[in-house]
């Protein structure tokens, strides 16, 4: 919920921007979580048409009674990738959630203290809470779940996408075949604009259940590489993910990533945990939930799946796939 829908709401009672939201307006500072004088001087912005930032969770204000038959607080309000951090109980320094949305999105809670990157990760605020400040690495995939749109629109290997589980499953690997799906670039941790989509390690052997099956499996190497990124620029060990979106449904993406990343993937009951992440934040503060300790215990495990191959075999493939996407990097440049 963004700032002009809580002033609408509230009748332009109450102007509130939270803390996850205003780390990406790029005009604040997350170091002194104030807003940028010094950007604002140079974008010629008044400090005084900004919002005041106040916690994700806390009460920002109340709906105008004519629109809903009387007063409900908006009391949860944060960015949607910090929202599902938040969804998944990812309260721990080291704790990581991946959505695999059209695209892939990575968070990594590093406490209360910001960790940052130069080489292909965003520093941000996680949330704000009980009046302190938590900080994020994100990474974001350009080309997560389109890929499977790809296959069916495109291409015309399959005719919905739960059919590329199927399909992906009469072949037992890819016969050496890599799709990379740099459609619009590559994003973390390469952030190459000029990367383009390939196909390589084409023989004649290979049919369209290889191809769709490499496709599933870049999806789970470009979650790998953020993955890696997090761990040497933070220095925690990630014991599993958290996965959401609604990719996860497929099984077979789940054991790929497991079986490439070497660490548990933990699939929720509730996927959808951006909006659950937001209704956690606000019955906190409206004390429907007593702490962060009495939200986990809500959270509710469908299934994990567990890594069945060895640490060679997955340096192996990392390094195909990176051999693959050298392969990719750089195409449209002039």
């Amino acid at each position: 919920m963004d700032s002009w829908l809580i002033w609408k709401l509230t009748g332009g009672k109450v102007h509130a921007t939270d803390y996850s939201n205003a780390s990406r307006t790029m005009l604040f500072n997350i170091n002194t979580l104030e807003w940028d004088e010094e950007i604002l001087a140079e974008l010629d912005i008044p400090r005084c048409m900004l919002p005041e930032v106040k916690p994700s969770s806390g009460i920002f204000g109340f709906t105008d009674p004519s629109v809903f038959g009387g007063e409900i607080p908006i009391a949860g309000v944060a960015g949607d990738q910090q929202a599902a951090l938040f969804g998944q109980t990812c309260f721990e320094k080291g704790q990581v959630k991946s959505t695999y949305g059209t695209g892939g999105f990575l968070l990594m809670n590093t406490g209360e203290e910001p960790v940052f990157s130069d080489s292909g990760l965003v520093t941000t605020i996680a949330w704000g809470i009980g009046g302190k400040v938590y900080y994020a690495l994100e990474g974001s995939i350009f080309v997560a779940g389109a890929a499977i749109q790809w296959l069916r629109d495109e291409l015309g290997f399959i005719k919905k996408a739960s059919d590329c589980e199927e399909l992906a499953e009469q072949v037992k690997d890819t016969n050496g075949c890599f799709v990379v799906p740099a459609f619009t670039g590559l994003g973390a941790p390469y952030w190459d604009q000029y990367a383009r989509g390939v196909i390589v390690g084409l023989t004649r052997g290979v049919n369209k259940c290889h191809i769709v099956r490499a496709t599933l499996e870049a999806i789970a190497f470009q979650v790998e590489d953020v993955l890696e990124e997090m761990k040497t620029v933070s220095g925690y060990e990630i014991p599993s993910v958290q996965v959401d979106g609604g990719a996860t449904a497929n099984n077979l993406l789940m054991k790929m990533q497991t079986d490439i990343s070497g660490i548990p993937v933990v699939r929720p009951e509730c996927v959808e945990t951006t909006a659950l992440g937001a209704a956690y934040l606000a019955g906190l503060a409206v004390g429907y939930w007593a702490d962060k300790a009495d939200v986990v215990t809500n959270r509710q495990v469908e299934r994990i799946f567990y890594p069945y191959t060895t640490p060679q075999e997955r340096a192996e493939r990392m390094a195909l796939w990176r051999k693959a996407v050298g392969r990719s990097r750089g195409w449209a440049q002039d």
